[in-house]
This record gives C-alpha cells, structure tokens and sequence, in this order.
C-alpha cells in the first residue's frame, strides 16, 4: 500500500507544478511531452485525477479514526 501513496503523491505533485507553469507561462508541459489532445496525454492527466482523489482519502480517514483529534492533544 506503501507504493501506491508514494506514487500518487509523486503523480498529484506533477500535475500541481503543471498547473503551475501553465498559470505562469501558459505552458502545458505535459501536453508539450505527449502532445496536445493525444492519449497518452490524457492518460497522464487522468491518473494525476486519480491520484489527487486517492490523496484526499488519508486525511478523512484520520479524522474519521479520532487520529487526528489524538494528534491535536500533544
């Protein structure tokens, strides 16, 4: 389960530092590596979505197990 997390970080950080070059410099780097509108360029995209919904899924565990109220008592 290890490799997965660390995996879909790595995937959901790719994609916030596209997001960031895109604001910035309206520069896509994933499509400008894969090509605009090509499969595998919506592929990636789709896995950076999968990836970011995975990560939501620790936080409101922890909060739902009363680790994250343990956590708040130190």
């Amino acid at each position: 389960m290890k490799f997965i997390n660390v995996f879909t970080l790595i995937l959901v950080i790719v994609g916030g530092l596209n997001w960031g070059l895109v604001g910035l410099f309206g520069l896509d780097l994933v499509a400008a590596i894969f090509g605009a509108g090509s499969g595998l360029a919506r592929i990636v995209y789709i896995l950076v979505g999968l990836s970011a919904a995975w990560q939501i899924i620790p936080p409101f565990s922890a909060v739902g197990s009363g680790e994250f109220a343990a956590g708040q008592n130190r």
